[in-house]
């Protein structure tokens, strides 16, 4: 296989290559078009484009953020499809304009009359009655008014900081005398951004308020209409709104950090000093003002979005909370796994056999049971546990303090350097340290992204080991929202394997080779490269090769060129590449036997599962890893195998064959880089992946399909 590898350079040519960021804008444009479904509840349309905001918010504060920095260092280095950072940025912001037209055309002309059409009113001031202006009035006196502070800018007062994505206004006001001055007045981001007016007119203690129609206002408009309360004796001339984002992205030196939580905390204040990576401002505001801005903030004009509609359409997300179920979808509900119906000890459940979630279909509850009997377990030994993502209020760092109170061996590693996550996995390590649990933050230089729990429990045989490792996070919330695969095991390789990591996480090692789990950065590069050659060996001496791999992310030049290299020799590659994607299919001569697709729907789909047909002799393995330089290089993370036949089939054929099946949500993607919905099979009848998963949990097939599978 040697030479094989020797024959991956030729792919290494910057044609064969979409660029990353290129690639995340065309999957965001997925997000869009969701909305765009004409069946799709109103309510829905709402919550894509605020994801679709949200996202780009993301986007900016990172990506863009980091292209800008290298182009003010002079870095003249090339992506691997060779465009230079000045190239890049031009392509994406070409990219973007016509988007953000689209989708702020969209609300306007689509969403406002379908919000009308339904009792929904986002009003103009001119709209509303006289009582209900007088009423508006008097509450910005009351509850808004001392909230808001401003800021003016003269010789004697410096521009003012500006928050990252805090919506504000740019004021011009006159002095009595004529003199005219620039000031900025903040809209506090603990404020509605859309106001209830009926809920203003009779508060929600009366018994009077109208649940037929829903009135609301923006809270900027409002505050504009009072903005001469903020300047008395002052003309108000000009008011306009603006927004920025900042460069949000944490360089943290570890190798020179004497304590790594107290440089985070250090660095997290600083974030919010980030240099200012874009500036939003509405389209009615003058060029005078915008140059003011520019100047001040430190930016040039390609820096500035100009507007035609609300900034900030994020936040339109909270229209969704209403309690308007003929304007969602039909709610659904995760049922607790049938195999959990057993009145048994959990640790003799999988003492029994390997136990396969399923999230969100499957509830999260059995692996929050997990951790809770073994805190109360008087057999369990020891809990170690990895939490990146673990979100507020978590009932599993309840139960690992309570482990550690009832005297058992605690260690947890929690990942500080979790993006945008850096403050509450802060708070929940001091918690744990409180409590006595072994608190760790990881390798110097890599972020450990791995989702692994280990029970160790004496029993009348000896001590035993139990593991749960997942493809998602240990987060109530998103277990409701993403697709991920958790493993519940007690094979004696696996705990060996996973009793060991804790252990080079923890501790020293330079382990290199596990007995079943294949760990990044330590061998998943190579393993992976070596399962690719095996298909490609396979169909070299007559047999068959197929490769089915469903992830977030694939970014990996080398493992991209293994890729071309297996589909030239005659390996099927399907591909389902929910994210970025920087593989260019159904190109003779490169990757005609690479087909992609990306499914959008009303779950994330966030599980990595890698098929390999191995002549027959099928593996399937779980991870937490993309194929990114950053998971393979700078992370760790683990890929485990399936190993129990009914869980392999259940992924095989559930999983990864009824997506491949979706000709509802699926879009495949083309050479060019679009994507286009799945029509291949137009004569078939309709299948949404995610969609028939929940019927089948739903209407109680579930058990029997899973029995027709194993049986």
């Amino acid at each position: 296989m040697k030479l094989l590898r020797e024959n991956l350079q030729k792919y290494f040519k910057p044609d064969n290559f979409f660029n990353r960021d290129l690639s995340w804008l065309e999957f965001n444009r997925r997000v869009f078009q969701e909305a765009l479904v004409p069946t799709l509840p109103l309510l829905d349309k709402i919550k894509f484009i605020s994801i679709f905001f949200s996202n780009l918010d993301e986007f900016y504060m990172i990506r863009i953020a980091g292209i800008k920095e290298q182009i003010r260092a002079k870095v003249i280095d090339t992506s691997i499809d060779g465009l230079t950072p000045v190239e890049q940025l031009r392509k994406i912001e070409n990219s973007i304009q016509p988007m953000l037209k689209q989708i702020y055309d969209y609300w306007k002309e689509e969403i406002i009359p379908k919000l009308k059409e339904n009792k929904i009113y986002i009003c103009n001031l001119d709209e509303i009655a006289k009582e209900e202006r007088e009423a508006l009035n008097q509450y910005f006196i009351k509850e808004i008014y001392p909230v808001l502070t401003p800021l003016a800018f003269d010789p004697g007062r410096p521009f003012p900081y500006i928050s990252n994505l805090s919506l504000s206004f740019a004021i011009l006001v006159k002095k009595p005398n004529g003199e005219k001055h620039f000031a900025r007045v903040k809209i506090p981001n603990i404020l509605p951004r859309l106001l209830r007016i009926e809920d203003i007119i009779k508060p929600k203690s009366q018994n009077g308020v109208s649940n037929t129609h829903y009135k609301y206002i923006w809270i900027s408009d409002l505050i504009k209409s009072n903005l001469s309360f903020l300047f008395p004796g002052l003309e108000v001339l000009e008011a306009y709104r603006f927004r920025i984002t900042r460069d949000t992205d944490l360089e943290i030196q570890e190798d020179e950090a004497d304590d790594l939580l107290q440089m985070i905390e250090e660095n997290i204040k600083q974030r919010k000093f980030g240099s200012v990576v874009r500036l939003e401002v509405e389209k009615q505001m003058p060029e005078y003002m915008t140059e003011t801005l520019i100047e001040n903030l430190e930016i040039t004009r390609d820096d500035v979005h100009i507007i035609d509609g609300k900034l900030g359409l994020s936040d339109i997300n909270m229209l969704y909370d209403l309690q308007l179920p003929h304007l969602k979808e039909k709610p659904f509900h995760p049922v607790i796994h049938d195999f959990f119906d057993e009145e048994e000890n959990i640790f003799s459940l999988i003492r029994q056999k390997d136990i396969l979630l399923h999230h969100p279909y499957d509830s999260f509850q059995p692996v929050i049971d997990f951790i809770k009997h073994a805190s109360r377990d008087p057999d369990v030994l020891a809990i170690k546990q990895t939490l990146y993502r673990v979100g507020s209020n978590s009932p599993i760092v309840k139960y690992l303090i309570e482990a550690a109170e009832r005297k058992k061996q605690v260690a947890v590693l929690v990942e500080l350097k979790a993006r945008f996550d850096e403050e509450n996995n802060i708070y929940w390590a001091r918690e744990l340290e409180k409590a006595g649990v072994h608190v760790v933050y990881g390798l110097v230089g890599l972020k450990t992204h791995a989702k692994m729990t280990l029970v160790v429990r004496k029993e009348a045989d000896g001590v035993k080991r139990y593991v749960h490792l997942s493809s998602g996070n240990y987060n109530i919330l998103t277990s409701k929202l993403y697709t991920d695969i958790g493993l519940f095991t007690a094979n004696e390789e696996i705990c060996a394997d996973i009793s060991e990591i804790f252990n080079y996480l923890t501790g020293y090692s330079e382990q290199s080779s596990f007995r079943k789990v294949i760990v990044a950065p330590v061998n998943k590069r190579q393993r992976f490269t070596e399962l690719i050659e095996r298909e490609i060996k396979n169909v070299l001496t007559g047999g068959k090769g197929h490769l089915i791999f469903k992830l977030n992310a694939l970014v990996d030049p080398s493992l991209i060129a293994s890729l071309y290299e297996a589909s030239n020799k005659g390996v099927k590659i399907d591909l389902i590449v929910r994210g970025i994607c920087c593989l260019i299919p159904q190109v003779p001569g490169l990757s005609e036997n690479i087909r992609v697709i990306c499914i959008i729907g009303r779950f994330l789909e966030h599980n990595r599962i890698y098929y390999f047909y191995n002549n027959g002799a099928e593996e399937v393995y779980v991870s937490s890893a993309d194929l990114m330089p950053r998971n393979l290089d700078r992370r760790v993370e683990i890929t485990f195998p399936i190993l129990d036949n009914n869980l392999k089939k259940y992924l095989k054929k559930i999983v990864l064959d009824s997506s491949l099946r979706d000709n509802v949500k699926a879009c495949v993607l083309l050479p060019t880089g679009n994507y286009v919905f799945n029509k291949n099979v137009f004569f078939e009848k309709k299948i949404c992946h995610q969609e028939w998963l929940m019927n089948r949990t739903t209407t109680g097939t579930k058990k029997i399909l899973r029995r027709e599978i194993i049986e």
